[in-house]
């Protein structure tokens, strides 16, 4: 590996308006302008192994507009590597301090200003999904002075989401969570005044399964909720921890940006909202059981109308988004069974923190339900056993979607994305 130079071409760009909001990362509390300069080529593919480090390769985009792909080093394999050597990307590695880089493979002029995400991978490998500051910045009014904990990993949609609010608008601070004060976190947002995070469902219910006191302890104004379907009971017990905050569920992706933002405490979203164009909001529909979005905060390319491949289903008066049509639908005999609604009716169980829900093989049906399941350390009677929870679910549930087996786990799984693998 050589050293990393600065692309000649790349021009600075006036400070961003939240230079001087406070960070807290890495044990430290500094400024943006306080970062450690990079000096990186351009196109370059940054691969961090800390948080601090992403935090720097954000600031020198801010400032200097190089052209910039941002992961943490974790999620980037050795073919992901060499796709994107191919694809005209230097490979900046900010291990052990100053940057190392691998020269592109396939050299290329560079596009100013173009941020490149990955896709979680939910559907297969990650895809590249370019985007710019501007329209990763989707909070642009003047907002209350808060304090915002980042939990997310670096360089994914969620993250940019926290960071550019800090980027771009003064009075935005930031505490970052490393990966090993996952467990730990709420100690580090009530030292530093933490009074708006923003979290995956998993996330929220792994907080409140391992110490629920200690969340209520940080003096929360604005919880925040996406990347996974947000169920009612998850909404319910964040209400009861927090009877004063604002609660917001918000579903965005790399595709199609932040799309639906709903403040209501309850899960999905009005059903009056679909089909409805407004000028500069994204236009919701519904085709075959899909979520479709035009969205003015699309990626690059994807103008239009965008099939997100999340499986909706309308109850009454809302629009409630269940998971992904590829893993979300079990067909149970020739009967179609949502995993997802299925996950409700069980994490509804005051016993239960968290559901996982699935198919199996299974001989004359064809597939099963089957499930897994953390109980709830806080229940008022002892943790429910498979029995109980299969006439739970029989209660609430056509014959064919209770599940035949329920497995009872320890703790609650969770990715690097801060999400379940539901």
């Amino acid at each position: 590996m050589t050293a990393a130079t600065s692309h000649p071409s790349a021009a600075p760009h006036p400070e961003p308006a939240g230079a001087d909001n406070r960070i807290v990362v890495g044990g430290a509390t500094l400024t943006w302008q306080a970062l450690p300069e990079l000096a990186l080529p351009d196109p370059v593919a940054v691969l961090a192994h800390s948080a601090r480090d992403a935090l720097a390769a954000a600031r020198h985009h801010a400032v200097h507009g190089t052209e910039l792909l941002l992961s943490s080093d974790s999620r980037v394999d050795a073919a992901l590597r060499a796709e994107l050597r191919d694809a005209g990307f230097a490979l900046a590695d900010l291990a052990g301090g100053g940057p190392r880089s691998e020269p592109p493979a396939q050299p290329r002029a560079a596009e100013p200003g173009r941020l490149w995400l990955l896709t979680s991978g939910s559907t297969g490998r990650p895809k590249r999904v370019g985007h710019t500051l501007d329209s990763l910045t989707t909070v642009r009014g003047e907002q209350p002075d808060r304090t915002w904990l980042c939990p997310y990993a670096p360089g994914t949609y969620a993250w940019w989401q926290v960071v550019t609010l800090s980027l771009t608008q003064p009075g935005q601070h930031l505490v970052v969570v490393e990966p090993d004060q996952l467990d730990d976190w709420p100690a580090l947002a009530a030292a530093h005044g933490v009074d708006a995070a923003s979290g995956t469902p998993t996330f929220w219910r792994r907080t409140i399964y391992r110490d629920a006191a200690a969340l209520a302890r940080v003096p929360l104004r604005q919880i925040t909720l996406g990347g996974e379907p947000v169920d009612q009971a998850i909404l319910d017990q964040l209400r009861e921890l927090f009877p004063a905050a604002r609660i917001s569920w918000i579903y965005a992706s790399s595709e199609v940006g932040a799309s639906i933002v709903v403040h209501d405490g309850r899960a999905g979203f009005p059903v009056g909202w679909l089909d409805r164009a407004a000028p500069g909001r994204p236009t919701l529909s519904v085709r075959d059981e899909e979520l479709v979005i035009t969205s003015p905060y699309h990626g690059a390319g994807l103008d239009g109308p965008v099939r997100t491949g999340d499986r909706v289903q309308v109850v009454d008066d809302r629009v409630l988004i269940t998971g992904r049509l590829d893993t979300d639908e079990i067909n149970v005999g020739g009967s179609k069974v949502s995993a997802g609604l299925v996950r409700d009716v069980l994490t509804a169980h005051p016993g239960v923190a968290w559901a996982r829900v699935t198919g199996r093989r299974a001989p004359m049906l064809g597939r099963m339900v089957v499930a897994e399941v953390v109980s709830h350390p806080g229940a008022d009677t002892e943790p429910p056993d498979e029995a109980a929870l299969v006439r739970w679910c029989a209660d609430r549930l056509p014959e064919h979607a209770v599940p035949r087996r329920i497995r009872v786990l320890t703790e609650i799984p969770v990715k690097e994305t801060l999400k379940s693998d539901v």
